[in-house]
């Protein structure tokens, strides 16, 4: 019963994630970060946490031939209760022009947040560059951006499960 339950669970949040549609742009972003000087003039519970950093690296969750989702973790960022985990992508290393962004709820209970952002429109057997930031509700950065990265999206009708990790498929 608990099985089914699970993956009922699952199959629900699965399903969530992929209707739902991010914020995507075509202009690049520029990263700013809070001064210290500014977070000291915040209340306590909007205070940046101290010293944020990835603890995961950014990596494919999964990726259809037209849009792929990306998950990463950091120490509980703090600050406003809204943030959102950000990816700058495109087909070229040196221009990510293109920016996905979805919205996540802090939990300020957990020491880590695990931030998973959809790139929609993305072309088959096409190899995206992309680096991760997050932001706070008014898109003030947290302080923290990846390297660069990248992944293929897979041909039509195939898809790229990297998390959780499956079993090997027999060919």
């Amino acid at each position: 019963m608990n099985r089914l339950f699970v993956k009922l669970a699952s199959v629900a949040a699965v399903g969530i994630l992929l209707s739902c549609s991010p914020t995507v742009t075509q202009q690049p972003s520029e990263t700013t970060q809070l001064a210290s000087s500014e977070s000291a003039q915040l209340p306590s519970s909007e205070k940046k946490a101290a010293r944020l950093e990835i603890t995961k690296e950014p990596a494919l969750e999964i990726a259809l031939d037209d849009f792929a989702i990306v998950r990463w973790t950091t120490k509980n960022p703090g600050g406003t209760d809204v943030h959102y985990g950000v990816v700058h992508y495109g087909t070229d290393s040196k221009e990510l022009s293109q920016t996905a962004k979805s919205p996540i709820r802090i939990n300020r209970g957990h020491p880590e947040t695990i931030f998973r952002v959809r790139m929609p429109g993305l072309k088959p057997q096409t190899t995206y560059y992309y680096k991760v930031n997050s932001t706070d509700s008014n898109e003030k950065s947290d302080g923290v951006e990846s390297s660069v990265k990248q992944f293929t999206t897979p041909a039509p009708g195939e898809r790229i499960v990297a998390y959780p990790p499956q079993p090997a498929q027999p060919k």
